[in-house]
């Protein structure tokens, strides 16, 4: 297979995912679409459509294949030694009062929406159900360590585990992987017509959840982008996607386990981290042109980093 023919096949994975968020940012501009629609739609997306395909893909899944412990502890290991890195750089290149929300945009990916639609893009059913399984470690990790950061450079603010813990126990995607868990594991069937009307529902999620994405973007907000914004961007797509996935390789993961954490390590910011840095009041346009500013990067670098670990043959 020549360059030409290996950059084509990528592009085949990445940019059925890129073009639903870049076609969310014209259907809103075009006023087709409105922030209503985004909210309410976002909310379908979080509460009901994205459990159901977590749900589903799991329950037809292999558990021997799909749930990989090595995977998940490296993930878990990396995404602590990501978020450790970021605070260090922070704490000499960063003005104290942005130090937690640089830090949050830095290390915190938007797994959950980009990740799994590309991990399903480019490995059908394992990268559903492993990717999956990946989003429990991946939840629990980034509200705990965003609560930390956050809470330790922001006055009047203090890490409320009770609050934390009831938080991520009712978030609907970890009840759908635990709900799903049972099944897998003891083969119990569901009927033909539950299984059918549950795949019609779950296929709404991520071209759904993409639209929204591209919805929420403002080009104009990225013009005023300070270099706070661009450092945590570049550290979120470029810096750390490379160290994790270069010690991925090193410890041994090649094939799909290597490109199933590459993708998650190089999704874009998580549009959870606004949320969380507008409820305890922190600087709301950081957090917003560090989440804009990943998204259209990942386009060119999820692009070009799975162009070269397949010209490399480790995936």
């Amino acid at each position: 297979m020549n360059l030409l023919e290996l950059f084509a096949r990528t592009l085949d994975v990445t940019l059925p995912v890129f073009t639903m968020v870049f076609l969310g940012l014209a259907l809103k501009r075009l006023k087709w679409i409105d922030s209503a629609f985004v909210s309410t739609a976002s909310a379908l997306v979080f509460r009901a459509t994205l459990p159901t395909l977590i749900f589903l893909s799991l329950i037809k899944a292999d558990l021997s294949v799909a749930l990989d412990v090595s995977l998940m502890v490296f993930f878990a290991a990396a995404t602590l030694g990501q978020f450790l890195l970021s605070w260090a750089w922070a704490h000499y290149r960063v003005a104290r009062q942005d130090r937690g929300i640089y830090v949050q945009g830095a290390f915190r990916g938007n797994c959950g929406v980009v990740g799994l639609a590309l991990a399903a893009g480019m490995y059908g059913n394992y990268g559903l159900s492993a990717g999956s399984l990946l989003l429990g470690v991946v939840i629990v990790m980034y509200n705990a360590l965003s609560v930390v950061v956050l809470a330790f450079y922001q006055p009047g603010q203090a890490t409320d585990w009770r609050s934390l813990l009831k938080h991520v126990a009712k978030n609907p995607l970890i009840i759908s992987v635990f709900a799903a868990l049972p099944f897998t594991a003891l083969s119990i069937p569901l009927p033909s017509w539950v299984i059918t009307s549950g795949d019609y529902f779950a296929s709404l999620t991520l071209p759904l959840a993409l639209i929204c994405i591209g919805a929420t973007l403002s080009v104009s907000s990225m013009r005023n982008s300070s270099q706070v914004a661009l450092g945590a961007s570049l550290m979120k797509m470029v810096t750390l996607p490379i160290l994790s996935t270069l010690a991925a390789w090193m410890m041994g993961f090649s094939g799909e386990q290597l490109g199933l954490l590459f993708l998650f390590f190089a999704s874009p910011t998580a549009a959870a981290s606004f949320v969380m840095v507008k409820a305890i009041g922190g600087n709301v346009p950081l957090a917003a042109n560090i989440i804009a500013i990943t998204t259209l990067m990942a386009s060119i670098t999820v692009t070009l980093g799975v162009f070269a670990l397949r010209l490399l043959g480790w995936i």
